[in-house]
């Protein structure tokens, strides 16, 4: 973590960041989440409490000042005052809110159970706003296929190849981003690390392996910056979160998905619910696979379409009983 991402945070915060790093072992963009949501927290605090004009701009509010004694006047009222500010003044959804609700949790109870800094967790019986469940965006499998199709041009293996990767082995945009060349191995499976530093290994089918294969042909070698990165950029970098993004909406574009809110993350639940669904991959296989750590968040591709829920209207016994008239 650098330096100065800590710039502005007081000391306690810091201590909590870094816990949350390094013994918790979260990713560096779930941090950058926490403390975004405590920063957000605090200015209000501080707003609220008239420590500050009523008239400050709400991002210039620093809270490098943010002392034991003000955490210590906290409570739970003072919580649900927060939430309702970021529901009605900063439009938070619910998942916004939940996450909010997280960080602030896990910032009250490593001060009372970790730290023993507090007597008592204000923020212990704080609810957090249900999230509304929606079905995950998926591609049907003709449209995966033709989504392979339309991969042309200059890096054709390249682009390809990742299409491949994300549509059979349902990796999120930062580990394949993060894949690097030793990744791929000779037993062909792959080390894939996923959220919070977690190694999996995954095993890799015949498309994967070909795809694989064809693009260490053209991989660049000379003048490569990162010797170690699987993917490379036109500028023989590793290839970027954004670029990789940009292929993805290039070729979804071409067989005309580019409207309907399809993006990486989406091939992930296509490869997900294709396994699931088509593949009859156990839920309990699915959630290794997809590197899940709890079983209720792969539940979610469980979910049945149209054509099953249809099907499973025609088989009810008494789906085909008429109502007899002459009675």
């Amino acid at each position: 973590m650098k330096n100065d991402y800590f710039k502005g945070a007081p000391v306690l915060i810091k201590d909590y960041l870094i816990y949350l790093q390094t013994v918790k072992g979260k990713s560096q963009k779930t941090v950058d989440e926490y403390y975004s949501d405590l920063r957000t927290f605090f200015k209000f605090i501080k707003l609220s409490r008239g420590f500050v004009p009523s008239d400050s701009e709400f991002k210039e509010i620093n809270i490098d000042d943010v002392d034991l004694n003000l955490i210590k006047s906290i409570n739970l009222t003072d919580i649900y005052e927060f939430m309702n500010y970021v529901l009605r003044e900063r439009n938070n959804n619910n998942s916004t809110r939940a996450r909010k609700t997280s960080s602030i949790r896990g910032f009250f109870s490593y001060l009372t159970v970790k730290k023993h800094l507090l007597d008592s967790d204000p923020s212990k019986e704080l609810e957090a706003p249900k999230k509304r469940k929606s079905m995950p965006k998926y591609l049907t499998l003709d449209q995966s296929i033709e989504l392979l199709n339309a991969v042309e041009g200059k890096y054709y293996q390249r682009d390809y190849c990742i299409l491949t990767l994300f549509l059979n082995c349902g990796l999120r945009l930062s580990e394949l981003v993060g894949l690097n060349f030793a990744d791929i191995r000779t037993d062909n499976t792959m080390r894939v690390l996923g959220k919070g530093n977690k190694e999996r290994i995954i095993y890799l089918n015949d498309a994967c392996i070909n795809a694989i294969n064809e693009y260490k042909k053209v991989r660049p070698i000379d003048g490569v910056k990162d010797k170690n990165a699987f993917f490379i950029s036109r500028n023989n970098n590793r290839i970027s979160p954004k670029t990789v993004q940009a292929i993805v909406y290039k070729y979804l574009k071409k067989i005309g998905l580019d409207a309907q809110g399809y993006s990486c993350h989406k091939l992930r639940h296509t490869a997900a619910t294709l396994m699931y669904q088509q593949g009859g991959v156990d839920i309990r296989v699915l959630k290794e696979i997809l590197g899940h750590e709890n079983l209720g968040t792969t539940e979610i591709y469980t979910h049945l379409g149209n054509k099953q829920l249809e099907e499973a209207s025609k088989r009810n016994p008494l789906a085909n009983i008429k109502i007899n008239k002459d009675k």
